[in-house]
């Protein structure tokens, strides 16, 4: 789910009898886009972070702790995510952030600036229901569905997710190393590839060893060493050997020629 709300020079300072400028042209900063004027940025973001904060109190009840961390978004600058502390655990909700100007100017907006969010409903959905496996809303088992019939009629019925027995996960380690000082970048691109050949099959992907290899003899290459442990599970049956075995040899090939990884 996405929201998006513009303002104009009126809307964003209403008690301003003479309004800040909300346009110039200075260098972009953390706080403030090129375009933008710092008191407009400024005005922006505190009615961003007040909307939202306004949103997951009525979905989490007015005592949900949040806070609020800067972030990197293509289309948005500033950027941040908010996190809420519920059940014991920091979560992270939404993304956010004041709207970059050409999106706006190449809309017929120019003389507007805004915001917009997105927010992950699966994901809410997960943490209000305590359903801990995204892939079961793709699922086609009726345990999974019929717990939440009740809210066809009732949308404020209360439902917490009751699991249901898994079947058991099958684990392959992929290793690979680089040469020392050369830090692997790379974990987003290596996920893609990963969930590109197993898909759903992948429930999760955590590197588990890491080490420098800087005390070898003369002559020797250095090298840093990493280990990923993929956790295979099927959602709807039990996975065999085999057939993880062919998508490991998949992976590591992929893995080998797209992304350049000496693997061992």
């Amino acid at each position: 789910m996405e929201g998006v709300r513009l303002f104009s020079s009126s809307q964003l300072f209403p008690k301003a009898v003479n309004p800040p400028e909300m346009f110039g042209k200075s260098c972009e900063t953390p706080e403030h886009q090129a375009l933008h004027t710092s008191a407009a940025s400024a005005a922006v973001g505190k009615h961003l972070k007040e909307t939202l904060e306004g949103l997951v109190a009525h979905l989490f009840g007015p005592d949900i702790k949040t806070e609020w961390v800067s972030e990197f978004f293509p289309f948005t600058h500033p950027s941040w995510e908010l996190n809420v502390f519920y059940k014991d655990q920091w979560l992270e909700v939404l993304g956010c952030g004041v709207m970059r100007q050409d999106i706006l100017n190449n809309a017929g907006a120019s003389d507007k600036i805004g915001w917009a969010f997105g927010l992950g409903l699966e994901r809410l959905a997960m943490v209000l229901y305590g359903i801990p496996d995204i892939r079961l809303f793709w699922s086609q088992d009726e345990r999974f569905s019929k717990q939440f019939l009740p809210a066809k009629d009732n949308l404020n019925s209360p439902i917490t997710f009751v699991p249901y027995s898994k079947y058991p996960p099958v684990y392959r380690d992929l290793s690979f190393w680089t040469p020392l000082g050369k830090s692997f970048d790379g974990t987003n691109e290596l996920m893609e590839v990963i969930r590109g050949i197993a898909g759903d099959l992948v429930e999760e992907v955590k590197l588990i060893d890491y080490f420098e290899n800087s005390k070898v003899s003369k002559g020797s290459a250095k090298f840093s060493s990493y280990c990923y442990r993929i956790n295979y599970r099927s959602m709807d049956r039990t996975l065999t050997s085999e057939e993880i075995d062919v998508l490991q040899r998949q992976i590591r090939t992929v893995a080998k020629e797209d992304l350049k990884l000496n693997i061992r």
